[in-house]
């Protein structure tokens, strides 16, 4: 099975570390300006490219830790289409700042969504979904690195390995009714509401 894994950052490298170690056949495409993915995927020399133009045909395109949109056009080089991971119990919580958003609205309970992608934005049919709890004094940092960011690896490879068995991805559509889409978060700090302020950067985000 041949996997393209497209996206950035330590979730990306994680899954293309992951990929290798079954025995998958891997090819990356690095995109953001963080290094990491990109280091790791030259490193183990399976770097095919540094944009989204770059995908090769192929059996499955992950896409981790990506925040560009894959046009249908892309996703068609791909027999089964894009697996993308959303840190979100979709349809709760689309947009890119999903993270900031739970954590600002003083939620309890957050989650992490694999799904196949489509024309919408977070839209596509859900493969698989895990839950886990925001304590009190979570950053969208803290919360990203402890939970959703290794929750985000295990749901990837679950599906993966379902693929690899099954040769297809069962998914089930979503619940437009129960769909939120907030917009992008303000860059500079998340309000504590909580009290105080929590600055993040996100780093591993």
């Amino acid at each position: 099975m041949h996997v393209v894994i497209v996206g950035q950052k330590w979730l990306a490298a994680t899954v293309m570390q992951t990929c290798l170690d079954k025995q998958y056949a891997v090819s990356a495409v690095a995109t953001g300006g963080d290094d990491t993915f990109r280091r790791a995927a030259h490193t183990a020399g399976v770097l095919h490219g540094e944009a989204i133009a770059q995908i090769p045909a192929c059996d499955l395109i992950v896409a981790a830790h990506l925040h560009d949109y894959l046009p249908a056009a892309i996703r068609a080089r791909a027999r089964h289409g894009v697996l993308a991971y959303h840190p979100s119990l979709l349809p709760r919580h689309r947009g890119r700042d999903a993270v900031r958003w739970a954590i600002h609205m003083r939620e309890a309970v957050t989650g992490g969504t694999v799904y196949l992608m489509d024309d919408g934005a977070d839209t596509g049919g859900i493969v698989a979904q895990d839950w886990c709890h925001i304590h009190p004094d979570d950053t969208p940092e803290s919360l990203w690195r402890r939970e959703l960011a290794p929750m985000g690896v295990r749901l990837i490879m679950a599906a993966l390995d379902t693929l690899h068995t099954n040769g297809a991805l069962p998914h089930r559509a979503q619940d437009d009714a129960l769909a939120t889409f907030e917009p992008a978060f303000p860059r500079h700090k998340i309000a504590d509401t909580r009290g105080g302020s929590r600055g993040s950067k996100l780093r591993g985000i």
